[in-house]
């Protein structure tokens, strides 16, 4: 049975939510390129770059789960994430 009785808060944050949404996007990609033999690093920062989606294999349906990430908002918060903000 659940305690209720200490005066934590929960909290719940829409942002955090949708960066892991999109780090398990990038992470299935980047599976799914290493097991088709490609170089998965480059593959993605060539779709990032031309948002071509030709650079993604349809492995694992990759090709479709990247275009759901908003490219800007991608390296919005990788630039974040690299300087630790």
């Amino acid at each position: 049975m659940a305690n209720y009785d200490n005066d934590a808060t929960l909290t719940f944050s829409l942002k955090d939510e949708h960066e892991q949404e999109m780090r398990t996007i990038l992470y299935t990609v980047y599976t799914a390129l290493t097991e088709k033999g490609y170089n998965p690093v480059d593959q993605i920062v060539g779709y990032i770059l031309s948002e071509d989606p030709t650079y993604i294999t349809n492995h694992k349906n990759a090709r479709a789960l990247i275009r759901k990430i908003d490219r800007e908002e991608l390296l919005t918060s990788l630039v974040r994430n690299y300087l630790k903000l």
